[in-house]
């Protein structure tokens, strides 16, 4: 009803409606619609009352609106003609119509419409706005003014977000159909700009992202609305409330309306200081990334000298202490880079305001304010040094003791426990990093011991920090104690404390011993952050306890954090001692340590862990991989001779299988590893085997132009690795894995990769040889190992199937085929893995095609499996033998094959196993197989209880040697 009503009024002649309009009004009233639920209805019932109150208004627009030039395109062009370029200075135009009388039921329409400009709902919000425009384009001047003045009351603090918003799109409105005249807009740009960095906090998020989008919009109706004088004077504020908005607001959303609001007013107003070349740095797509504004746009618009000073403020009133922590992070870099602008500015009226709202009440003011602090501290004092200054010139004694004091304030206040104290922890590593860095004079001062006792607690209890910050605490605590320790752990420049290094040392490494996984990690980072001279007498101690932190024990089988995070480290001590041949293994890399080293890592890459995150061996893996590649790469630039053929083989080898196996992560990882240490800056890698090879199988343009992580690029290029002896063992046990595995595009390409290599050497004997020995020798190696033996199961499936080994079909019992037989038997021997089971099925069919023993001993596996336990099991081996039987024809005599087929397929194989053993050994009748025999269990004869001492004895004498089935 309320739809039609609308059409009604919105297409009906005016005379023919206002003798109801009234009428329509009251009932409108009655149902009360703003208390709906429902947002059509409210939708339709602001967009009525609209339609009710234009018809009550004369349909004539009021002589006194401004007007900027003409609505039309072709007047204007006209008037460019005829010399009239210059700007015109439009007066307020006399009301002529205020004889006219304004029907009383017109207040109450309008009233509806600023009740429809606080909605919950957008669209009827939207709709209120264009409906009070419209009102007051038909309205005196007066009244007009009073509307104007009652949609001002909207951006009141104790309005909701909602109102605020419909407030802004109403002044957007009114502004656009010239409904604003001059004399408001004091009154309309003061809240205006409140809107522009409207934000209000609510629970773990916060509201006001369409409010500051809706006053972009009126900014941008305001440059096509009104002549350049009459905005001049605001320039200063919008143009600064905009470029702010452009670059530091937090939605993407408003950053782009705020960026096109400013180019409007650049290229109508043509006012705005540096518009052009503003825009060029920030247009609307470079303003899409969040960091790229703060970091790099920012600095670029604070060159201009207008709005440093307007950008520094905003930052620290309004982000500093904003709600989300990445904003919180971003600002105070932000104002690092803002201090280099100003430094006078920074040092004389930021750096106190920041030094009071460390100690403000509130966690998120206290928390930005310690980074900005610490942020612009070192900025000041990098400015220092660049400029031959004292730092004393920028950072008076005053702001250094203010920050010296931050930590022990916040100690006494105990503001380092619960939730607000991982905050807090995290922010003072961050300003003990910056402080020292800035190398203040703190040399000997007790803070020291505060900012290390800090440090300790912190990578102590990293265990108690909630998990979506234990990250970024971990890393901040261990980049605040490398600089810690540079600055103010010598006695002398470059001279050792020995104290202080026993100190460190022997805590650090006791605490690897830790029960705590994240315990183990913090101190592992912290050992490999230490500088050299701490490091220096002691690194084979450090080595041996980072080494031990890499160990698989039964009792942390699952801290693989531990052990990414200590191979992380020792890598870092080795880029911070250096290498030296000669040299002493408590003081360098040298001949005495370096082959454990590599061990170490090696071992690691052996690392396949799972529990319910998954593999988590991965994580292992990849820092076993990226520290392997660091560590060549040093060997091989500073003393080649200490890489040993046979290591720098294995380290290929290694790579080679990690690029070949599932996780597409894990192999994109490994092929850039590969890569780095083929295509090496400097000089060569000594060793590697097949070089001339694989520089030309992967030529250097590869490192650009292959997405490793995709399956489709990756394993067509790896494959090429099974022609070369060295790399094919390893390879082709990272393809079983690959080849056998769930992920239907891994699966996909590494079949069809394998499948290519295999029909290339079809026609060649001893590539096929080797292929198939290099083959069992990865079954042999990891039998009964069911990560690798259950996907290559399936592998050996799919090859047999597609003919990659019919070569071996020309000779009766092959030695390739008899050995597989034998590993395929021992591997599923008293299995309970249906997995397993079920892929060992298809081998044995696949099997069947080779003549002679190995046929008749296949044939005899699948009979048995006939009457496995598991009726699953039955079903699939009745299923397969079927096809195979099929696929096969010579396999079964001609004369028995119906016969076969229909026992096959008609017998219910998930039935009980006395009638299924029936049905089997008929087949075995017809395939000339021997029945299986059933061994009678040996019974279990009570123990008495006499001396335990006797049981094994008495066990041998009772129990005969254990038998098997007889065929």
């Amino acid at each position: 009803m309320a739809v039609m009503e609308a059409q009604i009024f919105k297409h009906g002649k005016r005379e023919d409606c206002l003798p109801y309009a009234a009428t329509v009004l009251e009932c409108l009233d009655g149902c009360r619609l703003p208390d709906s639920n429902q947002t059509l209805l409210r939708k339709l019932g602001v967009k009525l009352v609209q339609r009710l109150g234009l018809t009550f208004l004369k349909p004539k627009l009021a002589k006194w609106r401004y007007q900027r030039g003409c609505r039309s395109l072709a007047a204007n062009l006209q008037l460019c003609a005829q010399g009239r370029r210059e700007p015109q200075t439009h007066a307020e135009t006399p009301d002529g119509d205020a004889d006219d009388d304004v029907p009383e039921e017109v207040e109450r329409v309008i009233e509806q419409l600023l009740v429809g400009l606080k909605d919950k709902d957008t669209v009827v919000r939207w709709s209120a706005a264009k409906g009070i425009g419209r009102m007051a384009g038909r309205l005196p001047k007066e009244l007009a003014d009073d509307v104007v003045g009652s949609v001002l009351d909207c951006f009141s603090f104790q309005e909701t977000d909602n109102a605020w918003h419909g407030g802004c799109l109403a002044l957007a409105e009114l502004g656009r159909r010239g409904l604003l005249l001059p004399s408001r807009l004091v009154d309309v740009v003061a809240v205006i700009l409140k809107a522009l960095i409207y934000e209000e906090k609510r629970g773990a998020c916060s509201v006001g992202a369409n409010v500051r989008d809706a006053a972009c919009y009126v900014c941008w109706a305001f440059a096509r609305a009104y002549e350049p004088q009459e905005l001049k004077p605001f320039v200063a504020e919008i143009s600064s409330a905009l470029v702010i908005a452009a670059v530091f607001d937090r939605s993407v959303t408003c950053r782009r309306a705020a960026s096109a609001a400013f180019q409007e007013n650049v290229g109508r107003q043509g006012t705005f200081p540096h518009g052009i070349d503003i825009l060029t740095a920030a247009d609307y797509f470079a303003v899409g990334n969040r960091s790229n504004c703060f970091l790099v746009i920012s600095m670029f618009i604070a060159g201009f000298p207008e709005y440093t000073r307007p950008m520094i403020d905003h930052l620290v009133a309004m982000k500093i202490n904003h709600w989300d922590g990445v904003i919180r992070e971003l600002s105070a870099k932000a104002l690092s880079n803002l201090a280099q602008r100003a430094p006078e500015y920074s040092a004389t009226h930021v750096f106190p305001r920041l030094l009071s709202m460390t100690q403000s009440l509130d966690l998120h003011t206290r928390h930005g304010a310690v980074l900005a602090c610490a942020e612009v501290a070192h900025s000041l004092s990098r400015l220092a040094v660049q400029e031959d200054r004292p730092v004393a010139d920028y950072l008076d004694e005053t702001v250094v003791q203010g920050l010296k004091q931050i930590h022990q304030q916040l100690y006494d206040r105990q503001l380092y426990r619960g939730l607000g104290g991982e905050l807090m922890r995290q922010a003072v590593c961050v300003l003990i990093e910056n402080l020292s860095l800035s190398k203040m004079p703190f040399r000997g001062d007790a803070v020291i011991d505060g900012w290390q006792w800090l440090i300790n607690d912190t990578l102590r209890n990293l265990h108690l920090i909630s998990s979506h910050s234990k990250q970024q605490i971990k890393d901040a605590a261990v980049l605040a104690l490398a600089a810690l320790c540079s600055e103010y752990y010598t006695k002398e420049p470059g001279e050792v404390d020995p104290a202080r290094q026993e100190e460190l040392i022997t805590q650090y490494l006791a605490e690897l011993r830790s029960p705590e996984e994240m315990t183990r990690c913090g101190f592992s980072l912290a050992l490999g952050a230490l500088p050299g001279f701490l490091l220096r007498g002691r690194l084979q101690q450090v080595l041996a306890g980072l080494s031990a932190v890499t160990h698989i024990s039964p009792e942390d089988v699952s801290f693989a954090e531990s052990r990414r995070d200590a191979l992380k480290a020792i890598s870092r001590v080795c880029q911070t001692v250096g290498v030296e041949a000669g040299g002493s293994p408590d003081e360098v890399v040298c001949e005495e340590n370096v082959a454990q080293i590599f061990r170490t890592l090696l071992d690691c890459l052996r690392d396949y862990t799972t529990d319910s995150r998954g593999d988590v061996g991965a994580w292992v893996r990849e820092a076993a991989m990226t520290s392997l590649m660091d560590l060549t790469l040093l060997l091989g630039r500073d003393q080649p001779e200490l890489l040993e053929a046979q290591v720098c083989e294995r380290v290929m080898c290694c790579l080679a299988q990690q690029a070949s196996e599932k996780i597409d992560r894990v192999r994109a990882h490994a092929a850039r590893m590969f890569m780095a240490l083929l295509h090496a800056d400097g000089p060569p890698i000594p060793h590697l085997p097949h070089r001339g090879d694989l520089q030309e199988l992967f030529p250097r343009s590869d490192m650009a132009s292959v997405n490793w992580n995709a399956p489709s690029q990756a394993f067509p290029r790896i494959t090429r690795l099974l022609g070369l002896p060295a790399y094919r063992y390893h390879v082709l046990l990272g393809l079983a894995v690959s080849v056998g595995g769930l992920t239907e595009s891994t699966v996909r390409y590494s079949t069809q990769s394998l499948f290519e290599y295999m029909k290339g050497i079809q026609h060649d004997p001893q590539a096929l040889e080797g292929f198939g020995g290099t083959l069992l020798q990865v079954f042999e190696d990891n039998l009964l190992n069911d990560r690798v033996s259950v996907p290559l199961l399936k592998t050996l499936d799919q090859m047999l199937a597609n003919g990659c080994f019919d070569v071996f079909t020309l000779e009766e019992n092959h030695p390739f085929c008899v050995k597989l037989l034998a590993l395929c038997r021992e591997e599923i021997r008293k299995s309970r893995d249906v997995q397993k089971l079920r892929s060992s099925i298809g081998v044995f069919c696949g099997m069947v095609q080779f003549p002679g023993e190995v046929r008749r001993k296949a044939l005899l596996q699948l009979l048995l499996l006939l009457c496995h336990p598991f009726p699953m099991i039955r079903k699939t081996t009745a299923s397969q033998v079927y096809e195979m039987v099929l696929t096969y024809g010579d396999v079964v005599g001609a004369g028995v094959l119906d016969e076969v087929m229909a026992v096959l397929s008609s017998t219910a194989w998930d039935a009980e196993l006395p009638l299924v053993r029936g049905q089997r050994n008929r087949l075995c009748d017809l395939l000339g197989v021997p029945r299986p025999q059933l061994v009678p269990k040996v019974p279990k004869l009570p123990i008495p209880p006499t001396s335990l001492s006797l049981v094994p004895l008495m066990w041998a004498s009772l129990c005969p040697p254990r038998s098997v089935c007889v065929w």
